[in-house]
């Protein structure tokens, strides 16, 4: 089974350390968020775990295997795929050529018809717009094209950085909805998010980030519970 271990990682940009000492364990099929306000370093973690950034201290570790000099693509073959902030589509092409173009190596590429059967039933509209251009689409849409885009490689662990910012309350749980469904099949899914209440509700177990650093773990459940935890750290 594929777990995610990032033990004592710090990480940063030239002399400035972003994150320090961050610990943190993601198992298969585990919902998991990291949560914190704009610029605690949320978007440094997922940078470090996909090897878009390097480790300044620390270890990640996939399936029991030293990843923290693997390069990008080769982590996306290994099973981890992200939902970057702001998508990052690719406008001009359209829907399906969006979702294909994840599909270009091994496994993902011999189940392309199959992975595209089951991103178009988890996302119908997008079935219904293939031939359209992504950059047309509405900002929902384009973020179920960019989760779809990431399911087409087959993933084992779903990373999926703010996806929540700048959509309605609407098609967020829509897409929250369709998230909650994938844990079912075993898949692992790490939720960044700066809207701490819908994570919290969305997930099992939750780390807090603050300044760079873990300064609250535990179950989402008692966290969202916790009068003292929300009015210290959850702003509530």
């Amino acid at each position: 089974m594929s777990t995610l271990s990032v033990e004592k990682v710090s990480a940063g940009y030239g002399k400035v350390k972003v994150i320090r000492g961050i610990d943190l364990e993601i198992a298969a099929g585990r919902r998991i968020a990291l949560v914190g306000s704009n610029g605690a370093g949320k978007s440094t973690i997922v940078k470090a775990i996909n090897g878009l950034l390097p480790l300044g201290g620390g270890s990640i570790a996939w399936d029991g295997s030293p990843i923290g000099t693997m390069r990008a693509s080769h982590r996306t073959r290994a099973g981890i795929a992200t939902v970057p902030e702001g998508r990052l589509l690719f406008p001009t092409c359209t829907v399906l050529e969006n979702l294909c173009a994840a599909t270009s190596y091994g496994d993902a590429k011999a189940h392309r018809e199959q992975s595209l059967d089951k991103v178009f039933a988890l996302f119908p509209r997008l079935k219904e717009r293939a031939a359209q251009q992504a950059g047309t689409l509405s900002g929902g849409e384009q973020q179920m094209v960019a989760i779809g885009r990431a399911l087409m490689t087959r993933p084992r662990l779903l990373i999926l950085d703010e996806p929540s910012i700048g959509l309605a309350p609407r098609v967020v749980a829509e897409i929250f909805e369709v998230l909650g469904s994938l844990t079912g099949t075993g898949m692992s899914l790490l939720l960044v998010e700066q809207n701490i209440q819908l994570s919290l509700r969305s997930v099992d177990y939750a780390y807090v980030l603050q300044q760079g650093e873990i300064v609250l773990q535990g179950a989402a459940a008692d966290l969202l519970g916790d009068a003292k935890v929300q009015a210290a750290y959850l702003g509530q």
